[in-house]
């Protein structure tokens, strides 16, 4: 978003007239130095039109694609209401999970038995979900959605992630995530997260910083009022904006890594129980989010070859709910001999349900319970923080916000680009600040700046890398400009 472009002091706002023979910046500026806000404010001006002008794009991109997936989960309930949706039955009884999954199978025999979500609420589908089925994306499982009441098979659509996305909602996802360009791709939306923070707290900064008389003035046209729309939206969706910008980083390529690293370190990354009833076992081997590979035992409970060891999948889902874990759940069969079921609840909405439980296949016993309670408070924050970013945590009013918040950056931009139009008179863009603002601001400020976001830059190299780049060819245009003669603000 970029904003004011070429206010040079805190004055008119105006260009000095250049010179005919314009000397070098260094011998251009007074030898007195401006102290505090009165220094900074150049520089912060400098580094926000900047930012806005290059970042813009992505943002741009970033909010349109997060407006669609906000709006994404009512549609999807629309959209595979056949599959999600069935008639109660009279007697309000389901059918057992096991004859449930039976009838998946029979209707798709391909693949393995990953995951099991039963019914979470009356006229609800059960979802039976299939990994290394031919022609589904490895990342992603066929889930084959039951009647629960007659073990009719619905249809079957590919699922992707913890959440459930369907089709629609994946698509979406993924090109909000990385423009469906895989890996590459991932780094305009990180850049776009990297930048957003900086960008809207230099829009802070620069809007509580104006004068007081500046914030006075009643001239409601043109620049002003553009400038005025875009302070106060600016304000209203700061918190929001970082929000946005630190969850979203989290799970980012580098940025992300840096996080999960630093949990780590501080030991507060997210547990989870252990699978293994081998005798003697030391608990290593977290089971992965769908069960991962398959084997004859990924289906066990379910007409495997284990059933005469099996308990079977009722039986699992009865010792589950004795440990207080309610609906939504999603029961994850043994992938081995010497494997548990791991039975997890899924809600990612306010109250979350994230409670697990290992559950011995042989004898239905409950061997180990992990609550969401006792998860340490970073994995707690990035649960949350995570959701929340998604669309989840609040439900409905959760993805309204995040709506607001996305059309609220789609404005800030296209004010900012009007802003700059407008100072050339709607004829040309104006003229950004101009070079050397960092040389008036004091060293006991400028030293510490600099380690600053040398060290952000560390942990976040693409808030890092962009930014080095942007100076060093900024310095080399204004050394060709300086060598030719002519002054140059661009």
């Amino acid at each position: 978003m970029p904003a004011e472009p070429t206010v040079l002091a805190e004055g008119d706002g105006r260009q000095p007239a250049e010179p005919s023979k314009p000397p070098h910046a260094s011998e251009a500026r007074p030898a007195a130095k401006r102290s505090g806000w009165a220094s900074l404010r150049p520089l912060v001006l400098r580094l926000h039109f900047y930012a806005g002008l290059l970042i813009a794009p992505f943002l741009l991109v970033a909010a349109v694609t997060g407006l669609l997936y906000a709006g994404s989960y009512q549609v999807e309930k629309y959209v595979y209401a056949d599959e999600l949706r069935v008639p109660v039955a009279a007697d309000k009884s389901e059918l057992p999970l096991s004859r449930q999954v039976a009838a998946a199978r029979e209707a798709h025999p391909e693949g393995t038995v990953s995951a099991i979500r039963p019914a979470p609420e009356e006229g609800a589908t059960t979802r039976v979900l299939l990994s290394g089925v031919p022609g589904v994306d490895p990342d992603r499982t066929l889930a084959v959605f039951v009647n629960p009441y007659t073990a009719e098979v619905r249809g079957a659509l590919e699922q992707y992630g913890a959440s459930g996305a369907l089709p629609l909602r994946t698509w979406i996802d993924g090109l909000h995530r990385d423009l469906h360009l895989g890996e590459p791709g991932r780094l305009y939306s990180e850049l776009a997260a990297s930048w957003l923070w900086v960008i809207a707290g230099g829009g802070l900064v620069l809007w509580f910083g104006r004068r007081r008389s500046q914030r006075k003035r009643r001239n409601t046209t043109g620049r002003s009022r553009t400038l005025s729309l875009h302070g106060a939206v600016g304000v209203w969706t700061a918190v929001g904006l970082f929000f946005l910008s630190a969850t979203g980083l989290t799970w980012s390529t580098y940025a992300g890594q840096s996080v999960a690293d630093l949990r780590e370190a501080l030991g507060q990354t997210t547990p989870a129980v252990t699978a293994s009833v081998e005798p003697g076992a030391d608990g290593a081997g977290e089971h992965s989010e769908h069960g991962g590979a398959s084997g004859s035992g990924a289906s066990a409970g379910a007409g495997s070859g284990r059933d005469a060891t099996d308990v079977g999948l009722d039986a699992v889902l009865k010792s589950a709910r004795g440990q207080g874990l309610s609906d939504p759940v999603e029961i994850v069969p043994p992938a081995d001999a010497v494997s548990a079921y791991v039975v997890k609840q899924v809600q990612r909405s306010w109250p979350e349900k994230q409670d697990s439980v290992a559950v011995d296949p042989a004898n239905g016993e409950v061997t180990e319970v992990l609550r969401f309670d006792d998860y340490p408070v970073l994995a707690k924050l990035t649960r949350w923080g995570i959701d929340a970013h998604a669309g989840s945590l609040f439900g409905v009013a959760n993805q309204i916000a995040l709506a607001a918040l996305a059309l609220g950056l789609i404005l800030l931009i296209v004010w900012g680009y009007r802003m700059w139009w407008q100072r050339g008179r709607g004829t040309s863009f104006g003229r950004p600040m101009a070079r050397g603002a960092w040389r008036d601001v004091p060293a006991y400020l400028l030293v510490p700046l600099m380690v600053a976001v040398a060290v952000l830059g560390y942990f976040v190299p693409l808030l890092g890398i962009p930014l080095v780049a942007f100076l060093a060819v900024d310095v080399v245009l204004g050394e060709v400009a300086y060598r030719r003669g002519r002054r140059t603000y661009a």
